[in-house]
């Protein structure tokens, strides 16, 4: 998707990222790094070399522009290419084919820490890291109060970074990537470390840094930061670029699929449909109450999980169990038909038949689930399929109130609540109240 408008912040033009099977990247001392960066052109163009059977392209021609002062999010599984792109981009590595034009300098957080040297303190490396931007002393001491402020690392400015811990590395890392005059504000996971109040205030600070007229390229898994941050987005897969464009029409189609493998699975023959000779699977689905298998479910979404089966004896006495399970691996619930009206303890004649169980919206937490399907005659488990189905369940945007940290706990209800004054503000303060 080309810039509509304004001047062009990033040129991605036939990026390519080749390597070696089983060679390792070669990384050198920062000074090294520095040296060869003044030495290097800014716009980098490498020519094929002979492909083997060892290769493996982390990206593959990857063509995309970034006007200045737009948000664009880089979406993807893991190992879609996204790391390797910002490496290339924040010159950490260089590209097999094509280029990238980056008009203007980048502050990134690309990893927790990275960047900083153990042995010196955080002042030293705060003064460090401006000093490769560029930026004059000066420079560097009129922002170093609010990066110090922003980390909340006042105590410990002048201790060995060796010694602080992985979230107030990460505070840091992020206070000098954000604050450091920069044109371009790259930041990789960063929702993935740090507690909710610093992940708050970090949306906050690349809220202000794109409103403000910088750049913002975003990397996160996290979808409703996303939408909530950028309006663009890049889906890579593979290596490549499956979409660009607006943030919830990438992101609707990455989410759906990325999931849509298992959202719905069939085995239309008998004889080779999975289970035994009491009962046969011959379709399983997990959609939205309303919807199709294909359609994103978010967190206020009803849910419903279809079973097709063939019962094939006669008058058999059999129930559905359905477990529930979340990327941890906690049961987050067991559903069984007792409430269904028609079939329940009656005896089942030869046949196809269909079970639906809905669950209501407002209940599942967001992330990932797999659904483990058990067929039971009387209080017998007569077959079981694990992972029967996975699925995604979104987060709601609209729900967060600026905050994108994880929502913990196994269900995430809506629950009805009051709220009474029961004491005036004018009533003295200590008063005894029966």
């Amino acid at each position: 998707m080309p810039s509509s408008g304004g001047s062009v912040a990033l040129r991605v033009n036939g990026l390519g990222k080749r390597y070696e099977l089983g060679e390792r990247e070669s990384y050198v001392a920062l000074r090294d790094v520095i040296s060869r960066a003044v030495k290097r052109p800014l716009v980098r163009s490498r020519r094929r070399r002979a492909v083997g059977d060892s290769v493996f392209w982390a990206l593959r021609d990857v063509s995309f522009e970034v006007p200045h002062g737009e948000a664009l999010a880089i979406v993807g599984r893991n190992g879609a290419g996204k790391s390797t792109l910002l490496k290339i981009l924040t010159r950490i590595t260089e590209p097999t084919e094509g280029e990238a034009v980056v008009a203007g300098r980048v502050g990134a957080l690309l990893e927790v820490g990275t960047g900083f040297h153990p042995e010196l303190t955080g002042r030293e490396n705060v003064t460090l890291n401006g000093a490769i931007l560029g930026m004059r002393r000066q420079e560097i001491q009129a922002k170093f109060d609010e990066i110090v402020d922003f980390a909340g690392v006042e105590r410990f400015v002048d201790t060995p970074v060796k010694r602080y811990s992985s979230g107030m590395r990460a505070r840091l890392a992020f206070a000098v990537a954000a604050f450091l005059e920069t044109d371009i504000l790259v930041v990789d996971e960063v929702l993935a470390v740090g507690d909710a109040e610093f992940q708050k205030k970090c949306m906050g600070k690349m809220g202000d840094a794109a409103d403000g007229g910088r750049t913002v390229l975003f990397v996160s898994h996290n979808m409703t930061a996303v939408e909530s941050l950028c309006k663009r987005a890049v889906w890579l897969d593979g290596g490549r670029v499956v979409a660009d464009g607006p943030t919830p029409d990438v992101v609707g189609r990455y989410l759906s699929t990325s999931f849509s493998a298992l959202s719905e699975r069939s085995w239309p023959e008998l004889e080779s449909a999975p289970g035994n000779d009491a009962v046969r699977v011959r379709r399983a689905a997990v959609r939205p109450e309303y919807g199709s298998p294909s359609d994103p479910i978010d967190v206020r979404t009803p849910v419903a999980l279809e079973f097709e089966y063939w019962n094939l004896r006669p008058n058999a006495l059999l129930n559905l169990s359905v477990h529930i399970y979340n990327a941890q691996g906690v049961l987050v619930f067991n559903a069984l038909p007792y409430l269904e009206k028609v079939w329940q303890g009656r005896p089942f004649p030869r046949g196809l038949y269909r079970d639906t169980c809905h669950i209501p919206g407002d209940l599942l937490n967001d992330g990932t689930y797999r659904v483990e399907l058990m067929v039971v005659e009387g209080s017998r488990a007569i077959y079981k399929q694990d992972e029967i189905l996975v699925f995604e369940v979104r987060d709601d945007p609209h729900s967060r109130d600026g905050w994108f940290g994880s929502w913990e706990g196994a269900v995430r209800p809506q629950l009805s609540w009051e709220t009474e004054q029961l004491v005036d503000e004018n009533v003295t303060v200590g008063l005894h109240v029966d």
